[in-house]
This record gives structure tokens, sequence and C-alpha cells, in this order.
């Protein structure tokens, strides 16, 4: 087991993205060891703690986060093209988790993100890791996009919602993909008319959905991992515990299939 390089695929959904940490903490108590992690929007974040070392860290904010907290990391404003400038999030992530490359740390990383004039996937594999997330993390309309090299990034999502392909090509063995879009339905009130965030949140989750399974379909990792994660809200970033839970309980419950997929190779 210890000479399989293990890629994680972490993929994008918002708050959900928080189930992220429960699954890479099953892993680890499975004796698991990842040695490349690829991730897209909330899961370019997630990845960046964990690759760099500070998922204790990243978990403790997470699980302390509530309702208020959350609205204070929000800079809103409508002068960037987006509802968010997202400046005070990264930035509070940056000071949090520590600055620092993705060249220097101990893990293979990458973030993808979406060049916004040609529509082309990009592979951020250098430079800071928290500029990387939040490129990758830019949802059109509610976060802004980033400037990165002479090109304006938005969310991965639009292109590759759970980067399996970009962690074959860094030369994982056995993927281990997390899809967030695998939803179960929800009641909805149809007398009530849906805001502005939630009309942006849950066209973008639909239209990521639909990418997911075209991509999925075409490119299978060896175990998909996929959170019943419905009941939760893209905007709700303070149920951090929940989803984290659900994430952990889900991969546990995938531990026999693991565990005879790396057995195999």
């Amino acid at each position: 087991m210890a000479t399989v390089k293990v890629a994680l695929a972490l993929g994008g959904g918002a708050a959900r993205g928080w189930a992220h940490i429960g699954v890479i903490r099953a892993l680890q108590e499975m004796d698991i060891s990842v040695s490349i992690v690829a991730g897209t929007s909330i899961g370019s974040l997630v990845g960046a703690g964990f690759a760099s070392g500070k998922l204790d860290e990243l978990e403790s904010w997470v699980r302390g986060m509530d309702r208020w907290q959350v609205i204070r990391l929000l800079d809103i404003g409508f002068n960037r093209g987006a509802l968010i400038h997202g400046d005070k999030v990264f930035g509070h992530a940056r000071d949090l988790l520590g600055k620092v490359s993705i060249e220097d740390l101990p893990m293979c990383f990458a973030a993808v993100a979406t060049d916004l004039h040609s529509g082309r996937e990009v592979w951020l594999r250098e430079g800071d890791v928290y500029d990387a997330a939040r490129a990758s993390c830019a949802v059109p309309g509610l976060l802004a996009a980033t400037l990165h090299n002479e090109r304006w990034l938005v969310d991965g999502g639009l292109v590759n919602p759970v980067p399996v392909s970009l962690c074959r090509a860094l030369g994982g063995e056995l993927v281990i993909a997390v899809n967030l879009n695998d939803q179960q339905s929800t009641e909805v009130n149809v007398n009530e008319q849906p805001g502005l965030l939630s009309v942006v949140a849950s066209s973008i989750d639909i239209m990521q959905e639909r990418i997911t399974r075209a991509r999925l379909a075409g490119d299978p990792p060896d175990i998909l991992i996929q959170p019943k994660l419905g009941g939760i809200g893209l905007l709700e970033f303070e149920r951090g515990n929940e989803a984290i839970d659900i994430g952990y309980k889900a991969t546990m419950r995938m531990k026999e299939q693991i565990e005879h997929e790396l057995e195999s190779l």
C-alpha cells in the first residue's frame, strides 16, 4: 500500500465542501497515505489546508463558525463584477494557515480554475497556494474573478467540478474522488420568491451537477465518494460540523471497498 500513489480529487460545492475535511479524516483513520491532492473551488481551499499540513487549524476554524462570523468575512460590493470581493475571507485563511507556495508544499497539490475569456481549463501548480484557491473558488456573480498571469480566472467548477483528470496527470495511481453534487431533491416553498443569492447559487449548482456527470462518465475515478449533502445550502458555511460529519461517515461506509482497491494494485 505504501508504494501506491494515492490521489485525492476534491470537488466543488461551496459550503458543502467542508465535508472534504471529514473525508480526509476518515482516510487518515484508515492509515491511507495521500500523496497528491487536486481541488476545484472549495475543494482547492480544503486541499490547500491539507497539503500544507494545516488541516487541524482549518477544521478548528470551520467547526467554530457561526452565521455572524460568516457574514463578517463577506466583503460585499458590486464594483468588481460580483457580489463578494473575497479578499477578506482568503486573507483570513492565509493569516490562519500561513502563507506558503505550492512548490514548497510537502505534498503534490494543484487547483483548477477557468479562463473567463477563453473558457479553457487552467491548472494552477505554482505560486501562493491561497491565491490559487482564491481563483478556483471565484463563483461567477458571487465571488470576484482573479487576475492571474494576465488572465482573468473564475471557478474551476465551470469546466472540471471533480478534477479526476488532473489527479491522473499528476501521477495518481489510485484516484479517490469526492463529488459534492450528487444531491437528493429537497422540499422547497414554491410560494416564496427566491432571492438573488439563491437563484445564482442554485443555477450554478444545477450546471455543475450536469458537468460532473459527463466528466465522471468519461474519466471515472477508482473510488467515488458522494456524501449526501442536499440538506445543506450552498452558502450555509456555518454548518461545518454537520458537513464534516457527513463526509466522514460517507467515507467510512466505503472502507472495505477502498482497502480492496489498494490491495489489488
